[in-house]
């Protein structure tokens, strides 16, 4: 059997085709949604987790906006 033919049986397992149409697949997603929200919030890869990476580079997003905004709205005077 292919692996096309599995999968067409796998998806006719699931409960529902009559009244809930493609939308009784939403559970699974709802589902798979949230444990990869968990994985990012609380598996640490390294020593971050995938927001300290999201916050960092925002950070430094902001920072690299502000410098940029001082040097072209403001001269610059070196201090000797």
């Amino acid at each position: 059997m292919s692996a096309n033919k599995n999968i067409q049986r796998l998806l006719q397992l699931v409960p529902g085709k009559k009244r809930f149409g493609i939308y009784r697949f939403l559970p699974f997603f709802f589902l798979l949604g949230g444990a990869m929200e968990w994985f990012m919030i609380n598996v640490r890869i390294g020593k971050e987790t995938f927001y300290d990476v999201y916050r960092r580079k925002q950070a430094e997003r902001q920072y690299q906006q502000r410098i940029e905004e001082g040097s072209t709205s403001e001269p610059q005077t070196s201090v000797k």
